[in-house]
C-alpha cells in the first residue's frame, strides 16, 4: 500500500531537483501526465498511474518542495514557479510538441496545469481535473492565518507540529485515510527539512495565481473532465459547477463518498472514470 518510489531525477533552471518516474511498458502508448496538489505528492496517484499504465505510457512528479523532491530554504515553490518547472518537464519528456499529452490534475496541480497551458502554451490532447484549486476565492482563515505566520510555525516543537499536519491532512477524505497511508502523507513533512517547507508552500501559495487564469477558462479547447468529491470540505462541490459552466463542452463527474482526496476515497470510481475519458474522442 505504501510502496511508491521515484527513481528519475530532472534539475530544474532554478537548480531544484524534482524527482519523478514513468509507467508503462510501451514506449509508444498514449502519454498521460499525473499532477498532485498541496500538501500531498504523487504517492496519491500511486494507485490510478498503476492501472492507467495497463493502456498508457503515465508520468508522475513530484513538484519542488513537496514529497521526494528537493526542498530547501528562500525556495520558490509558488504556482507560477511549478507552472514553469511543468513546462520544463514536458520538454525533457518530449511532450512538448505534437498534440502533447493528456494531463490529469488534482487540488492546486489543476492551477499548475491550467497556468502552463494558458500562460506558457503547454499543448495538451485532453485535460482532467479533480477537485482543483481554480476559482477564487479560496483559502480558509487557518490556512491563511498558517501563511501569514510562516516562520513561527515553522520553529514549532517537532510533536506540535507533527499534530497540526495530522489534524489538517485528517479533513481532506471523507471516510477517513488508511493509518499507513496518513503516516505516508505525514512523515515528509515532519523531517529537519520538511516542517519549514510545509510552511513555506502554504505562505507562497496566493490566490492572485489563480485570478490570472480564470478569465481565459472559455480558451480552451481541447476536452476536458471535471471530477468532484460530492463530500468535499476544502473546495465545495458548488465550485467544480461553476468551473464546468466556465470551459467550452466541459462535463462534470460527481464521485459519491468521496472528499477532496478522491484518489484515497474512491480510487475505483475515479480510476473508471478516468480511463473512459482517456479513451473516448471526445
Amino acid at each position: 500500500m505504501t510502496q511508491w518510489l521515484l527513481d528519475r531525477t530532472f534539475r530544474t533552471s532554478s537548480g531544484d531537483e524534482v524527482r519523478w518516474a514513468v509507467l508503462g511498458e510501451e514506449p509508444a502508448a498514449p502519454p498521460v501526465v499525473l499532477l498532485h496538489g498541496t500538501p500531498f505528492s504523487s504517492y496519491v496517484w500511486r494507485g490510478v498511474a498503476r492501472a492507467l499504465a495497463a493502456r498508457h505510457r503515465v508520468f508522475v512528479w513530484d513538484m519542488p518542495g513537496y514529497g521526494a523532491s528537493e526542498k530547501r530554504a528562500g525556495q520558490d515553490v509558488s504556482l507560477a514557479a511549478q507552472g514553469r518547472v511543468f513546462g520544463e518537464l514536458l520538454a525533457h519528456w518530449g511532450l512538448a510538441d505534437g498534440p502533447g499529452p493528456a494531463v490529469v490534475a488534482h487540488d492546486f496541480g489543476g492551477c499548475v496545469a491550467l497556468r502552463a497551458h494558458l500562460l506558457h502554451g503547454a499543448r495538451y490532447a485532453r485535460l482532467a481535473l479533480v477537485d482543483p484549486v481554480a476559482l477564487g476565492p479560496w483559502g480558509s482563515p487557518s490556512y491563511r492565518l498558517l501563511g501569514a505566520h510562516s516562520e513561527v510555525f515553522g520553529q514549532l516543537p517537532p510533536e506540535l507540529h507533527r499534530a497540526l499536519v495530522r489534524e489538517y491532512l485528517s479533513s481532506a477524505s471523507h471516510p477517513g485515510l488508511h493509518p499507513a497511508v496518513f503516516d505516508r502523507l505525514v512523515t515528509p513533512w515532519c523531517t529537519e527539512e520538511g516542517q519549514p517547507a510545509f510552511y513555506r508552500q502554504i505562505e507562497q501559495n496566493d490566490q492572485r495565481f489563480t485570478d490570472e487564469v480564470q478569465g481565459r477558462y472559455g480558451e480552451i479547447e481541447v476536452p476536458v473532465l471535471v471530477c468532484w468529491g460530492a463530500q468535499d470540505t476544502w473546495i465545495p462541490l458548488a465550485k467544480g459547477r461553476e468551473l464546468v459552466s466556465r470551459i467550452p463542452g466541459a462535463r462534470l463527474r460527481v464521485v459519491e463518498g468521496a472528499g477532496h482526496l478522491v484518489q484515497e476515497d474512491a480510487p475505483a470510481e475515479l480510476t473508471a472514470a478516468l480511463a473512459g475519458f482517456l479513451r473516448s474522442d471526445g
